[in-house]
C-alpha cells in the first residue's frame, strides 16, 4: 500500500450519513442529530472508549453547520494556547453569527486552571465547546464547566457496525479495492478491534501490508498471527487501554497476584495515569471483595489518597502493595448483587409509599397524620434491637442481600439469623 495516510484516516466519514454507530445520538430523531439539524447546538462532552468516532463526530458537526472549527489537544496545550484560540474565535464571531466550535481532545487531561480558563468563553457563547474524553467526566471535568455542557455517551461499535466499516473499506478505499483480497473469516478482526473502528482499520492494514504482492488471504489464523507479531506494549493514548485494565481487574478477581502485578507493570511502563489505576482498584475493592474483607476498601481508598501525596515513581510501590493485597483477599460480590436486586425491585414496583412509622414528622400536622407514630427506637431495647418492619408492606420479606460463603459473611449470616429468625434464614 503506497499511501502514507493511514487507512483509518482515509476512511474517516465526512457526513452523518456515512457515520457508523451511535444511533442513540445521531440516528433519525435522536437528540444530538436534532440539535445539529436545528442549528441550536449546546456545548457538549463526548464520553466513550477510543475509536468510536468522537473526533470525527465533532468535525462532522462543524462541517454540517458551516462553523469555524478550532481544535486543541489537552496533551500539548496550555492556558496560553486556550486564550489564543478564544481570541481567534472572538474575532471570527460577527454580529449574530453562531459561535465557532472549539474541539478539545482528551479534555480530561486538562488541569483545573486550564479548564477554568474555558468557563468565561463557554458561558458567554464566544465558543461552543465540544470535548472528547475516554474518562468519566464526573471525575475529570470541573463542576462549573460540566454544568454548562451536555454529556453524550458513545458506545463501542457492535459487530454489524464493524462489518459495515470493513466492507466499506474493501469496496471504496482507492488503494484497497485494487488489491486481490479474499476475506474468509472476520471473527479475529472484530475480536481484536474491540468495538474500535481505528483498531479495525489498523489490523486490516497490518495484515494487508504483510503481503508484499499477490493474493491476500484474510482469516482468523492469519489475523491472530500478524497481530501477535506486531502488538505494542501499551498505548497510553487508548489503543490497549481497556484491554490491559480488563486483564488487571480479572487477574485480581481470579486471586492471581503475579498476573495482577504484571498487568500493573504494563500500565506503569505504558504511561497510564496512576489515578486511573487507583480508582479502578477502589471500585474493585467494593465490587469484588466487599464484606469478605472490608479492610480492602479502606486500603484502596488510602492508596488513592497516597498516590496524590507521594507522586511518581514511588507511587508505583503503593499501587503494587494494594494490587497484591486485593488479589490475595477473599472475594465476595454479595453487596454488588444486593444493590442490583434492589434497583430491579424499584424499577418493577415504582415509588412504594414509606410506612408511616418510618416517616419523618417535623410538623404538628404530620404528627397528627400519624407520621412517625409507633416507631420503636432500637437503642431503647435490650441488645439495641427489636423486630420491626422497615420495608414497604408490598415487598415485606424480600431478600436483596444474600451472604456469601466466606468467613466474615458466614458470621454475619449467623448474626442476622439470631436477630431476625425466619426473615434472615438463608
Amino acid at each position: 500500500m503506497a499511501s502514507n495516510i493511514p487507512l483509518a484516516e482515509r476512511m474517516r466519514p465526512q457526513s452523518l450519513d456515512d457515520y457508523a454507530g451511535q444511533d442513540h445520538l445521531v440516528g433519525p430523531n435522536a437528540i444530538l442529530r436534532l440539535s445539529i439539524e436545528s442549528g441550536n447546538l449546546p456545548s457538549f462532552i463526548l464520553w466513550g472508549p477510543p475509536g468510536v468516532g468522537k473526533t470525527t463526530l465533532a468535525r462532522i458537526v462543524a462541517g454540517q453547520l458551516n462553523r469555524p472549527f478550532f481544535t486543541l489537544s489537552a496533551i500539548n496545550s496550555g492556558v496560553k494556547d486556550i486564550r489564543e484560540v478564544i481570541d481567534k474565535a472572538q474575532k471570527n464571531k460577527f454580529f449574530n453569527a453562531p459561535s465557532p466550535i472549539l474541539f478539545i481532545d482528551e479534555i480530561h487531561r486538562f488541569s483545573k486552571s486550564q479548564q477554568d480558563s474555558l468557563l468565561g468563553a463557554v458561558e458567554q457563547g464566544i465558543v461552543t465547546l465540544i470535548g472528547a474524553t475516554t474518562e468519566n467526566p464526573s471525575f475529570e471535568v470541573i463542576s462549573p464547566l460540566l454544568s454548562r455542557c451536555q454529556v453524550y455517551v458513545l458506545k463501542p461499535l457492535n459487530q454489524d457496525q464493524l462489518r459495515f466499516l470493513l466492507n466499506r473499506a474493501l469496496k471504496s478505499d482507492f488503494e484497497i479495492k485494487s488489491l486481490d483480497i479474499e476475506l474468509v473469516e472476520t471473527e479475529a478482526l472484530f475480536r481484536y478491534s474491540g468495538g474500535d473502528a481505528r483498531k479495525l482499520y489498523n489490523v486490516l492494514e497490518l495484515v494487508i501490508q504483510s503481503y508484499p504482492q499477490g493474493k491476500i488471504l484474510i482469516n482468523n489464523e492469519i489475523v491472530t498471527a500478524k497481530v501477535q507479531e506486531n502488538i505494542a506494549l501499551y498505548d497510553k493514548n487508548g489503543e490497549l487501554h481497556y484491554d490491559i485494565i480488563s486483564a488487571f481487574i480479572k487477574s485480581m478477581r481470579g486471586s492471581d497476584p503475579n498476573a495482577a502485578v504484571y498487568w500493573l507493570a504494563r500500565m506503569i511502563e505504558g504511561g497510564e495515569k496512576p489515578e486511573f489505576i487507583a480508582r479502578r482498584m477502589l471500585i474493585f475493592a467494593s465490587e469484588d471483595i466487599g464484606l469478605a474483607n472490608p479492610n480492602a476498601l479502606l486500603l484502596a481508598n488510602t492508596c488513592f489518597d497516597a498516590i496524590h501525596k507521594i507522586g511518581w515513581p514511588e507511587g508505583r510501590i503503593i499501587l503494587s502493595e494494594t494490587a497484591v493485597y486485593l488479589a490475595t483477599s477473599p472475594k465476595s460480590n454479595s453487596t454488588y448483587k444486593a444493590i442490583g436486586k434492589a434497583q430491579e425491585m424499584v424499577a418493577k414496583t415504582g415509588n412504594l409509599p414509606v410506612p408511616l412509622h418510618l416517616r419523618n414528622a417535623p410538623t404538628k400536622l404530620m404528627k397528627e397524620l400519624g407520621y412517625g407514630q409507633s416507631y420503636n427506637y432500637p437503642h431503647d431495647q435490650p441488645g439495641h434491637f427489636l423486630e420491626e418492619e422497615y420495608l414497604p408492606d408490598q415487598i415485606s420479606g424480600t431478600k436483596f442481600w444474600e451472604p456469601d460463603e466466606n468467613i466474615k459473611e458466614r458470621d454475619l449470616r449467623e448474626k442476622m439469623r439470631k436477630l431476625w429468625s425466619d426473615r434472615y434464614t438463608y
